[in-house]
């Protein structure tokens, strides 16, 4: 391997770690959202409760739960791919389809 390819390689690797880092960003930044407005909902429906009203209903953990569906499907969009197919397989995957192209006519662009 040449320097050139070396130096291609590097650029295509730090891309990647920018858009991984930029997703996990993303990621924490919605779960401290969550965190922070479903503690709020919760502290107001507490501060709110009437004193024969059962606190815990389904309308009170609604938000958390629907909303904590949808995070943990962020999470996994970041996070759980690396679980699943995992680093070493998406290496190997690259340069299979670099060594591809470098073979065939660009028939996947």
């Amino acid at each position: 391997m040449n320097s050139m390819e070396n130096s291609i390689e590097d650029h295509i690797k730090a891309d990647k770690v920018r858009k991984k880092v930029k997703a996990m960003r993303g990621f924490y930044k919605h779960l401290m959202a969550y965190i922070g407005v479903n503690v709020f909902l919760l502290i107001i429906k507490l501060i709110n409760l009437e004193a024969d009203e059962n606190f815990f209903t389904w309308a009170t953990f609604s938000t958390a739960i629907c909303w904590g569906i949808g995070l943990f499907f962020h999470w996994y969009s970041v996070f759980g791919a690396d679980i699943v197919l995992g680093k070493s397989w998406e290496e190997r995957k690259i340069k299979e389809m670099m060594e591809r192209k470098d073979t065939t006519t660009n028939k996947w662009e």
